[in-house]
């Protein structure tokens, strides 16, 4: 996570500012707003959200739909823009994607919903991110057809509640979500409140994502707050949860110089499109999952206790430059310090040893599978 992305003195504000700074977070710049980076430190919110539960202000995201006048028009529309197969989206599932650009490199990554009310059938649900929202929503403005409108939603608040504690806290608190899968998502009330609840999140955790109203974003907060297994947790440790899970930060792992394939996120595109084609940058992705990228996203254990932050060059046991560390860190559930980064695919294989210069000084490294802890994501509910 990079703090210092935003001049200080011109910053936004969530909903949840003032309960922030209430409870003592530390506010930095982050994507044009001011957002808490610790409450209690960032070791012991990372921890806590893999033990019990953390909640998240993720307000800044952007929160957008696509209304058409049935499924198969918004979709096929939205299909244009990403190599997801959104046409055979089922009702109440969502799917990770990418905006692409002509020459396949990551615009942004995003997540896309579909409601399971038939009412709302023509109507598509995207997160995006931050710091690219506005670029994302002049890239849907600009290549949507006039029959999907594309609707902001700047009136709703996003919140995080991730752990393994997330469905006991919400299940107490009013909403039925014990049978949800992973990446499904639908409507709750919850500590009465309204709200639209998807089964995902960026730890790696089982949790949730909870769309609300601005207005109430604050009743919300204050009210899963108050359950004993809940903790406020920011950025810092949303960042290192995020890395040791392996997943992609855009403008640091992607960006619009590498692509899905580059970035190990074949899996998001699924074999209709492979085979079809039909949306931006299909040529060169098409061809690097036929023949393979020249690099390659890779995971990084260092020996030692030095952490090699982004920008490190990694090199090859023989000390050739081979690639960029792109993320990099302390691993609190690891114990020790990791890092991803981009080697040239001949490089790629887990416990390839490789080299990592940091502050001039090569330090030993293993290339290593992702994630470095295991997902616990509940993919079929008890």
């Amino acid at each position: 996570m990079s703090a210092a992305d935003s001049d200080p003195t011109d910053l936004r504000t969530t909903p949840l500012d003032a309960r922030h700074r209430a409870l003592g977070a530390r506010m930095v710049p982050f994507a044009g707003y001011a957002m808490p980076v610790q409450y209690a430190g960032i070791l012991a919110e990372h921890l806590h959200t893999r033990d019990k539960a953390g909640l998240f202000d993720v307000s800044h995201m952007g929160q957008v739909f696509l209304v058409g006048p049935d499924h198969a028009t918004t979709a096929a529309a939205l299909e244009a823009l990403v190599p997801a197969d959104i046409v055979n989206l089922a009702p109440g599932a969502q799917r990770y994607s990418q905006f692409l650009t002509e020459t396949g490199g990551i615009v942004d990554d995003l997540m896309i919903h579909r409601s399971a009310d038939p009412a709302d059938d023509g109507r598509l649900f995207l997160v995006v991110n931050a710091g690219r929202k506005e670029i994302d929503y002049a890239l849907l403005r600009a290549h949507l057809p006039p029959a999907v409108a594309v609707e902001v939603a700047d009136d709703r608040a996003l919140l995080a509640l991730q752990g393994p504690l997330a469905v006991t806290v919400l299940t107490r608190s009013g909403a039925d979500v014990t049978g949800m899968p992973f990446m499904t998502a639908g409507p709750a009330t919850i500590a009465g409140i309204p709200c639209h609840v998807s089964r995902s999140g960026y730890t790696g955790e089982d949790g949730f994502e909870i769309s609300v109203l601005a207005t109430r974003a604050g009743e919300l907060w204050d009210a899963l707050l108050a359950e004993p297994e809940v903790a406020p947790v920011g950025l810092g440790a949303r960042d290192s949860l995020r890395l040791e899970a392996g997943l992609c930060l855009h403008g640091h792992d992607i960006n619009e110089t590498t692509t899905p394939v580059e970035a190990n996120l074949v899996w998001s595109i699924q074999k209709r499109r492979r085979a079809e084609g039909g949306f931006r940058g299909d040529g060169v992705v098409l061809r690097e999952i036929a023949e393979g990228p020249k690099r390659r996203r890779v995971g990084l254990r260092l020996e030692g206790r030095a952490p090699a932050r982004e920008g490190t060059p990694i090199l090859s046991a023989a000390g050739a430059d081979i690639g960029t560390v792109t993320s990099g860190g302390f691993g609190p559930s690891v114990g020790a310090p990791i890092a991803m980064g981009y080697v040239a695919a001949a490089f790629a294989a887990p416990g390839t040893p490789v080299q990592l210069l940091v502050r001039g000084k090569p330090l030993a490294a293993t290339v290593a599978a992702l994630p470095f802890v295991p997902a616990r994501f509940v993919r079929k509910p008890a």
